[in-house]
């Protein structure tokens, strides 16, 4: 005995219709791009700041001052020496503060190096940067 298949596609219907499926991918990505949260990073140099249980945020501008882990060290993003750096201490206004941000990999002395260095200058505050626990 040989049954007959009865499928709708059969008699008119020559495919799976697959708007629903796209309509439903689209929602699925609107409502996740909505919900989710963006982490908004600053473009720039990437240093892995040391972890500190005592810090304060600041909330006035600085001058930001980078050390990354080959010890080169950067002003505002953009590489300079230290001869340089002197030279541009000496230029800035000395009530504005300076954010010295250092690698964990980062010498010591090239940090303690640029902190005598901005001292000598005559810049009022000096800040470092860390990550709050």
């Amino acid at each position: 005995m040989r049954f007959k298949r009865h499928f709708e596609w059969e008699r008119g219907q020559k495919g799976i219709d697959i708007t629903p499926l796209i309509d439903m991918v689209f929602q699925l990505l609107i409502f996740f791009l909505l919900t989710s949260s963006f982490v908004v990073s600053q473009a720039g140099i990437k240093v892995n700041l040391p972890k500190a249980v005592t810090s304060d945020v600041l909330q006035d501008e600085t001058f930001v001052i980078t050390v990354n882990k080959n010890d080169v060290v950067f002003l505002n993003d953009k590489a300079i020496t230290s001869s340089e750096l002197a030279a541009r201490l000496d230029s800035m206004p000395k009530k504005k503060s300076v954010l010295l941000k250092s690698d964990k990999k980062a010498s010591l002395g090239k940090v303690v190096e640029i902190w005598d260095l901005c001292r000598e200058k005559g810049m009022e505050k000096i800040n470092i940067a860390t990550i709050q626990e």
